[in-house]
């Protein structure tokens, strides 16, 4: 069985610029941002992640490359998407990361599709499958017990990042188009909780 999270205001804040270094137009959000453009902004330029974990997206509608954005600053897109396989310079859409529970989160991960196969458990980050012993630079499928966990292309957390949630799809992605819009490939190399 699957954790259940529930959101409730109050937890998270993002406040976004639409230009690079916090200039230009300002406003915070609270919940969730279908489409930037709807508020005025074509994208995102820059943001402070002021409470809780956010997860950005490429394009509206929560589409596109997967951000996972935690508190701090981000000054500009190179901050949320150095590291990726592919250097994203918009976020149209983002909205709170409600499961992003590190103290106790719980992740299995199969080497086929349909949670078949060798299989495998977490309780914390992983920043290299490979050393950990997984035999293969794919993965098939997850089962998240509970907490929000990020998955990243490369060793180091780097490339391609996919987020898994215990409160979305009840926590069951049993193929690599359940991961997301962007995601081509079940190359998984490192594994880490979302922090709060």
């Amino acid at each position: 069985m699957t954790h259940r999270c529930r959101r409730s205001s109050g937890l998270w804040k993002i406040v976004v610029w639409d230009e690079a270094f916090f200039q230009g137009k300002k406003h915070e959000f609270t919940t969730d941002c279908y489409s930037t453009p709807e508020h005025g902004f074509s994208t995102v330029r820059s943001c402070k992640i002021e409470s809780g974990a956010w997860a950005g997206f490429e394009h509206c509608g929560f589409q596109g490359q997967q951000f996972v954005l935690e508190r701090g600053e981000y000054p500009c897109w190179e901050a949320w998407s150095g590291s990726n396989a592919y250097h994203v310079e918009r976020m149209c859409s983002f909205r709170p990361i409600a499961c992003a529970d590190h103290g106790h989160s719980r992740l299995m991960l199969f080497e086929q599709e349909n949670f078949q196969g060798r299989r495998g458990e977490l309780s914390d980050d992983c920043p290299s499958l490979p050393t950990l012993g997984w035999g293969s630079s794919a993965v098939g499928s997850f089962l998240v017990r509970s907490g929000a966990w990020v998955c990243s292309q490369y060793p180091g957390y780097r490339g391609f990042q996919y987020l898994l949630e215990s409160d979305s799809r009840a926590g069951e992605y049993k193929h690599v188009r359940e991961w997301g819009s962007h995601a081509q490939t079940g190359q998984v190399q490192s594994i880490r909780k979302v922090q709060q």
